[in-house]
């Protein structure tokens, strides 16, 4: 009964996680704050299991852009194999920032940040900025990543770093760095998805890395429910990215600033005043 218990939790956890990983409104904060309620027990295994699901999200965007992602591809033309190669290589140069910061900062972020009071004041400042980013809109001098330059590959990285506090967002913040960059709207979430795929892959093996340090072999209900909710995750990430991306080309992202704010407060008085 409570692998039965376990695993609904697990598919639940999927759920929040392939929905909210590509929108700007913070996965690591819903699924803190879903644990908040309803615990997986061991913490340290959740500890785990938050970030290694996210590999299924991985999965969806390698998936769904494997074409324009794979330089290897044989429809590929020469100069579209070249166009490959340098968009992965603005998508590293995109990701160191947050790769030397996050290893140096990790155990401190996972002690003392992955609070609730810290996801609630992530989720309302960043909502307010998302508001205030799209009613003073920045008009888009970069609508395709092939004519994004380094610099600015490298600028949204370091937007990236913000997300390391639960709450931020990381797709909320490279999504914010892209439109104060000048990306289209539609860009910066298409940057957003591809930068996800070595940060988190990085950000999974090293949790696994550390958990099988400090405490052993994963046991083989845990081993399942990983499964699980990796493959629920990578479900319902096909999904969102395609609603995302169809939702951007009419719409802005004040939406999710609001809920953000909405969440935020909600969090405060949930957990902190009622």
């Amino acid at each position: 009964m409570t692998f039965l218990f376990d695993l609904i939790k697990t598919i639940c956890l999927g759920i929040i996680q392939g929905i909210t990983e590509w929108l700007p409104i913070s996965s690591t904060g819903h699924l803190l704050i879903f644990n908040s309620i309803w615990p997986m027990l061991p913490a340290e295994f959740f500890d785990v299991f938050k970030v290694v699901i996210q590999f299924g999200s991985i999965l969806a965007v390698l998936y769904l852009f494997h074409h324009r992602l794979n330089p290897w591809d044989k429809s590929k033309t020469e100069k579209e194999k070249i166009r490959t190669y340098n968009l992965w290589i603005k998508v590293i140069v995109g990701v160191i920032p947050a790769a030397v910061i996050g290893l140096l900062l990790n155990d401190i972020i996972d002690e003392y940040l992955s609070q609730n009071f810290v996801i609630a004041v992530a989720l309302i400042a960043y909502g307010i900025i998302f508001i205030i980013v799209e009613q003073h809109p920045k008009k888009p001098t970069i609508k395709s990543i092939y004519r994004m330059d380094y610099k600015t590959a490298l600028k949204i990285g370091f937007f990236q770093c913000l997300a390391l506090i639960p709450g931020t967002s990381r797709s909320g913040a490279t999504i914010l760095g892209g439109l104060l960059s000048g990306c289209t709207r539609t860009l910066a979430s298409e940057y957003s998805f591809f930068i996800a795929i070595p940060t988190m892959f990085g950000a999974s093996l090293l949790k696994v890395v550390k958990y099988l340090t400090n405490t052993g072999m994963f046991t083989l209900s845990q081993l399942i429910l990983l499964l699980v909710g990796t493959v629920v995750s990578y479900i319902v990430s096909l999904f969102a990215i395609r609603a995302l991306l169809d939702y951007v080309k009419t719409h802005d992202f004040k939406v999710f600033g609001w809920y953000r704010i909405i969440l935020g407060c909600f969090i405060i008085l949930f957990f902190y005043i009622l």
